[in-house]
């Protein structure tokens, strides 16, 4: 068991000291300040909230952060912490309130708001900001995979007969191995799976059975890498390939076809020699040009596919393969994404042809992605607190930086008549008491997770107060 009492910023141990006298309430709350798009896909509160807020603080937990923090060279307010063991019960005295996951929301509002319930301990709140304020990251990879969602939905709607059952499988998860943590791998991973349904991430798999109640949450296909191709040496390559089809005579198989010469393997071992291995079998064989440009290999793929295996044209008037299709996995990023589909349209051929792998740039950012928690200038402030017994508004206004002026006193986030959401102000209202139309949920309280959320749920809450149409994107 962690220790939930260390899991905060050093500095934070001495701000106990720092409230004014007889600080009895502290309200904070988490918000975009703004960021790439305009928007973001709220997911992820729930798994922090139920591993980590529904521990116990223990007396352990307590001796062990006196030591540590008094040789850090820190105060340490262990009298609070005792009183929250022996009279509390060891339960965290927060109150969380947060927006439905998976849904969609325009930045500057309200996504979470945290209260202290025990006038004796308000200090918790922006103790616990440091493990709260981690849900940036899943949900700015949750958004990250919205974004391509859209763009891929934008050239299937204009080129496909079938773009619900090609959708889910259109961005494929390749970072596991790209990411720094094992928990990066889990959160990161499902956050992508709450838009797709196709992963090579396995961790994600299993934090979505744990914490999202969802027995399968992704899927995968047999696949090659290099390894598997190259140990045949070059002389075989072809062997190496039929060995694929022959190993997997059914369904969808993936293989990797640049380990030497890819125009080679395309025009002459797969279109060729491999042909009828290819015409018989009862599935799809999937490309993948792993190195070098994508637009150029995918279109030279498409051409010589289409010349020897022939197509099928949907009514939309787009070239449709027979037999094969492609995964472009190398590279891969928000804006070549629009480039790749851009340039297999205009030649005339179906999104339905290409899939995409994403790795690196999508679990962890690259020099092409931006996965960080400014990427979305997230950020929890404390907006109201209460001295002798009188509600206080707070906030911070910066002359030198007014893209980080906070919001004041108590939040609520609201859904307006035209369907938008507000957030507002509540100040009026005592604690525990909320505007009507507050779309907030009452998530956790006193250690206790009051709601839950399954998969599913998050999937289809996606669509529960906007749409791409009415967000401000470039689609």
């Amino acid at each position: 068991m962690e220790n939930l009492v260390l899991m905060t910023d050093s500095y934070k141990a001495s701000h106990y000291l720092q409230y004014p006298e007889n600080t009895t309430y502290i309200h904070d709350y988490i918000e975009s300040r703004g960021g790439l798009y305009g928007y973001t896909k709220f997911f992820g509160l729930q798994y922090y909230l139920k591993k980590y807020l529904t521990q116990r603080i223990t007396m352990e937990m307590v001796n062990e952060a006196e030591e540590v923090l008094k040789m850090h060279g820190l105060p340490f307010n262990k009298e609070g912490w005792e009183y929250i063991v022996n009279e509390l019960g060891g339960k965290i005295p927060l109150r969380i309130r947060a927006l439905p996951e998976g849904t969609i929301i325009k930045n500057h509002n309200v996504l979470v708001t945290v209260e202290s319930t025990d006038s004796k301990v308000p200090w918790v709140v922006s103790w616990f900001e440091t493990l709260l304020l981690k849900v940036w990251y899943p949900i700015t990879v949750a958004t990250y995979s919205y974004k391509i969602k859209q763009i891929i939905l934008y050239y299937l709607n204009l080129t496909s007969d079938n773009v619900e059952s090609e959708i889910d499988f259109k961005l494929h998860d390749f970072g596991y191995r790209g990411v720094s943590s094992e928990e990066s791998a889990g959160l990161g991973g499902l956050a992508h799976l709450t838009n797709f349904k196709g992963t090579d991430t396995l961790k994600s798999l299993l934090f979505a059975r744990k914490y999202y109640d969802c027995d399968m949450a992704g899927y995968s296909i047999p696949a090659s890498e290099h390894s598997t191709m190259t140990s045949w040496r070059r002389n075989h390559e072809t062997d190496a390939y039929r060995n694929m089809l022959k190993k997997f005579p059914t369904g969808l198989v993936s293989i990797v076809s640049d380990s030497y010469n890819y125009y080679n393997a395309i025009e002459n071992i797969f279109s060729k020699e491999l042909k009828e291995e290819i015409l018989n079998r009862d599935g799809l064989v999937v490309l993948r040009p792993d190195s070098g440009d994508p637009i150029t290999n995918i279109l030279f793929t498409l051409k010589i596919v289409e010349e020897n295996f022939g197509v099928q044209i949907n009514s939309k008037g787009y070239k449709v393969l027979n037999n094969i299709r492609i995964i472009q996995g190398d590279g891969i990023y928000e804006d070549n994404v629009w480039d790749i589909l851009k340039a297999v349209k205009e030649n005339g051929y179906s999104a339905e042809n290409i899939a995409f792998g994403c790795g690196g740039s999508l679990l962890q950012g690259n020099k092409q992605s931006s996965i960080n928690r400014d990427t979305h200038k997230f950020a929890m402030k404390c907006s109201c607190v209460k001295i002798n017994d009188k509600l206080v508004d707070v906030y911070k206004d910066p002359i030198t930086d007014k893209g980080k002026v906070s919001k004041k006193g108590r939040l609520d986030l609201i859904k307006k008549d035209n369907g938008e959401l507000q957030t507002i102000k509540i100040s009026h209202l005592d604690e525990n008491n909320y505007h009507p139309n507050s779309v907030l949920n009452l998530v956790y309280e006193n250690g206790e997770l009051l709601k839950e959320y399954t998969l599913d749920e998050v999937r289809e809450n996606s669509h529960l107060f906007y749409t791409p149409e009415n967000l401000n994107s470039r689609l």
